[in-house]
């Protein structure tokens, strides 16, 4: 079969080891999001919104009950939500979302991967005026008129709406307070929600050459791999 059929059994390696790490994550998301409010999705909008983002991972459904179930048990691992704020190489802002159950064990690793490519890991909170943290929604274009669909959610606390034309998609962002009047009117509507998540926008970017921006990457990679990390955001161009 020779280098054709490494090379694809390569991808595939590569590929499921990142739906495992996605799958891992949602499992995160689940147990906080039960701890918080909850096991029942009718009850629970950010469970609900998590579901929703599993199925559009295809995460098959009995992962995502086992995980609810889980969440519930004695078994459940106690983890916490921490943010990591540092400066990768070139001046690059980074945020970074954990859930952890070993906080000394994060921060270690998070530190490493900072000084390892000539970055350093900062104070929390030192990078808040750089970044909007933001709801956002996406939903199937289809037929939508984007003009109308804006007046009808301004109500609502969206304050953007744009058009992924590669994705056939509606992104929908609002104020981070309005994450559930604007998940409860979507739904309410019958708009299918293919992704609801909290992101952290940068209010300016920074652009860097090839070889700059190629350094970063390695270092966000490497903390895109660790296993308590949820959520990475720079502010690279």
């Amino acid at each position: 079969m020779g280098r054709a059929y490494e090379y694809r059994k390569a991808r595939k390696f590569k590929r499921w080891g990142m739906m495992a790490k996605t799958f891992t994550k949602i499992g995160k998301d689940i147990a906080l999001a039960v701890k918080s409010g909850g096991p029942d999705p009718t009850t629970n909008g950010r469970l609900r919104a998590i579901i929703q983002n599993a199925r559009a991972a295809n995460m098959p459904k009995e992962n995502v009950d086992r995980a609810i179930k889980r969440a519930v048990s004695k078994e459940q691992e106690d983890f916490k939500e921490i943010t990591y704020e540092g400066y990768g190489p070139h001046g690059i802002a980074i945020v970074i979302e954990t859930a952890t159950d070993n906080i000394n064990r994060t921060v270690a690793n998070l530190r490493s991967y900072f000084t390892k490519s000539g970055g350093a890991l900062g104070t929390s909170g030192m990078l808040d005026f750089m970044f909007d943290r933001k709801s956002v929604f996406r939903i199937p274009a289809g037929t939508i008129d984007l003009d109308e669909l804006e007046l009808e959610m301004i109500d609502f606390g969206a304050d953007e709406i744009s058009l992924d034309e590669e994705a056939e998609q509606i992104v929908i962002y609002g104020e981070f307070t309005a994450f559930g009047a604007i998940q409860k009117h979507l739904e309410e509507k019958g708009y299918e929600i293919k992704q609801a998540e909290f992101e952290r926008i940068p209010n300016d970017t920074k652009e860097l050459t090839e070889e700059e921006a190629a350094d970063l990457e390695k270092l966000l990679e490497r903390i895109e791999e660790d296993e308590d990390v949820l959520n990475v955001f720079h502010n690279m161009r």
